[in-house]
């Protein structure tokens, strides 16, 4: 068993399977400012799908244009080739990505 805490780290993105030593999975945290916009990126060069996974706060994930609620208790899989972005609501969002390529 690995504990990895992620309030020890400084900044927005916190690198959580790689502190754990995670093989197959890719798992990261993201502490967004309000208002704050992630990166607009698609991953159909890594191949991997990811599930978004609201922590605190709220915003919206934009997903081909569409725009997506996020808040605590929702989870949402994007596929590979779907351009994505997230936005942080008025008081901040943390979440967490989840992403492995399909067997």
């Amino acid at each position: 068993m690995r504990i990895f805490d992620a309030s020890s780290v400084e900044g927005r993105r916190k690198l959580v399977a790689r502190e754990l030593g995670a093989r197959a999975i890719k798992l990261n945290q993201f502490d967004s400012q309000p208002g704050q916009a992630g990166f607009e990126h698609d991953e159909r060069e890594s191949g991997q799908e990811e599930v978004y996974i609201p922590l605190r706060g709220s915003g919206v994930l934009r997903v081909e244009g569409e725009e997506v609620p996020l808040e605590p208790g929702r989870y949402v899989l994007v596929e590979p080739d779907a351009t994505r972005q997230v936005v942080a609501g008025p008081e901040g969002l943390s979440y967490a990505v989840v992403g492995a390529v399909p067997a």
